[in-house]
């Protein structure tokens, strides 16, 4: 705006002389003639320095812009009239000008160097008297930049507090951007009509959805497919208007399903807008995992409890009946028919006692004797014994990997833990088992961190066997539950409450036709509390 002023008054006065130039005198056409080339050739580099370079404004730019306008403008009102000039008032656009662009002080400068300038063309250039509206004129040019420079401090000061805010504002969006971008829990909102508005990128990887390919557009029919019961609270949030609702969904995609915990609540719109819903879910499915894990741990320890009960009831009275048959069946007086049958119970009878023994193991599975150990030792004592079993097919191949892995334990449940586990793995697999047994130090992961597990250490037993079918898997860990002809089903339950007394965790990993692994992971080290 300075520059199309300028460039205005310098053409607007080369033109007042040049269409009066049969009255005009030659001085003035050639004085207009060089204030329009000056202006010209001054702006255009002003432009240049200032659009084309981009450069900031100075305050020498501004200073130079400020003195070549009090020139020219001084020029303008002395070819005019001087204190008769109708252009006095450019003065005052000049120093209005400069105190929205200048400090209060650089613009006091800038007034009193044009109220000198007015003051002496006035006084000398035009020998005139000075007279009260002289100064009249020149207490206008004070006050005008009084005025405007305070009302530009002001203006300024709002301006820097505006640009503060905003760029408060620009900051907190961008953290919240930065935070939801990288948060592991979806976040997905959308509008009254279902159309999608926002999904972060863990919505998108948990839903199994592309959140540039539904943008704008109605996606409550695709979440109705992926997960009902999400697409259900939704809708129920929006319909009712609930501000917070929490419920259980189940996300089924192509290569899996798992649960997911929602939360939804509504954000109110612009003035009346329909509210907009937000939906917050995560993966719940290692929180399950866990709770089924103490779930199993607890009702091992109950049934461990009556296991105990009732075998020291049984085993005692079982001992007395097996010595009275068997002592009935030595007597000279038995028929064949009835050593035959005194034979048969003892038989069975020490097949009942051998199960009553390992009830009793089962249930008294305590840790009596906490110290280091190298579990890769205890587990290579356990493979050695493995392979004296009976069951040992012989071209079974056991192999033991892994690093020395120091641990706090009970060295016999130890021994017990690795023993079942592997023994389980060659009878399931039978002749051409390839056992791996692998120690040393376990990844952190979702489940190991909600279960507290600290500094945890692993044990990984993988056969190449059948896999365990699905009948089987979800009991697997109970007593008396196996998919082997003639096992007892106490082995794995022995090996879950063996890695309870631990405080630690045993997880599956099977297929049917690929194999299993179990994982077992226990805490290197006793805790404080536990230790005392």
């Amino acid at each position: 705006m300075v520059y199309l002023g300028r460039m205005c008054v310098a053409i607007a006065i080369y033109l007042s002389a040049a269409l009066k130039v049969q009255v005009a005198a030659p001085l003035d056409i050639l004085v207009t003639s060089l204030m329009l080339l000056a202006a010209l050739v001054v702006t255009a580099a002003s432009y240049w320095h200032t659009h084309v370079r981009n450069r900031a404004l100075g305050e020498n730019f501004l200073y130079l812009q400020a003195l070549f306008d009090v020139a020219l403008i001084t020029t303008v009102v002395h070819m005019t009239g001087g204190p008769e000039s109708d252009f006095t008032g450019l003065y005052v656009l000049l120093i209005a000008a400069t105190a929205l662009l200048m400090r209060p002080t650089s613009t006091a400068l800038v007034t009193i160097l044009a109220g000198l300038v007015y003051f002496a063309d006035v006084f000398f250039g035009h020998r005139t008297a000075i007279a009260s509206g002289i100064w009249f004129q020149l207490g206008i040019f004070g006050a005008i930049a009084a005025v405007t420079a305070f009302i530009a401090s002001r203006v300024s000061v709002m301006g820097a507090e505006r640009e503060a805010l905003a760029a408060e504002v620009r900051q907190v969006r961008l953290e919240a951007s930065d935070v939801l971008e990288n948060l592991r829990t979806g976040v997905l909102t959308v509008d009254h009509e279902g159309k999608l508005l926002y999904c972060n990128p863990a919505a998108e990887e948990l839903l199994g959805v592309r959140a540039d390919q539904w943008r704008e557009r109605p996606i409550m029919p695709e979440i109705a497919h992926i997960a009902p019961e999400f697409w259900a609270a939704l809708t129920a949030t929006a319909r009712r208007g609930v501000r917070l609702m929490r419920v259980e969904a189940t996300v089924h995609r192509p290569d899996r399903a798992f649960p997911v915990g929602v939360t939804t609540t509504t954000l109110e719109g612009q003035s009346d807008a329909p509210p907009r819903v937000t939906a917050i879910f995560t993966d719940i499915s290692d929180t399950k995992r866990l709770e089924e894990l103490h779930l199993r741990a607890e009702r091992l320890e109950a049934v461990a409890e009556l296991s105990s009960s009732l075998a020291h009831e049984i085993k005692n009275p079982l001992a007395s009946i097996r010595s009275s048959v068997e002592q009935l069946s030595r007597s000279t007086r038995a028929n064949p028919d009835e050593k035959f049958l005194g034979n048969l119970i003892v038989r069975e009878a020490d097949r009942l006692s051998r199960l009553l023994s390992e009830f009793l193991d089962f249930s008294r599975v305590r840790v009596t004797e906490c110290r280091p150990v190298d579990l890769r030792e205890v587990a290579g004592a356990a493979i050695r014994l493995v392979r004296e079993h009976p069951d040992y097919p012989a071209d079974a191949v056991i192999e033991l990997a892994g690093s020395p892995t120091l641990m706090e334990g009970d060295e016999d449940l130890l021994h017990r833990v690795v023993s079942n586990l592997v023994l389980n793995a060659v009878q399931a697999t039978g002749p051409g088992a390839r056992i791996t047994v692998r120690t040393g130090r376990a990844s952190p992961g979702v489940v190991l961190d909600r279960a507290g597990i600290e500094n945890p250490v692993s044990l990984q037993v993988t056969d190449n066997g059948p896999g365990i079918p699905d009948n089987v898997r979800t009991r697997l860990f109970e007593p008396f539950v196996t998919g082997r002809v003639g096992g007892t089903g106490l082995g794995l339950a022995i090996v879950q409450r063996a890695v309870d007394a631990h405080k630690g965790l045993v997880l599956v990993d099977t297929a049917v036709g690929r194999g299993t692994t179990f994982t077992v992971i226990f805490p290197a080290a006793r805790r404080k509390e536990e230790a005392a």
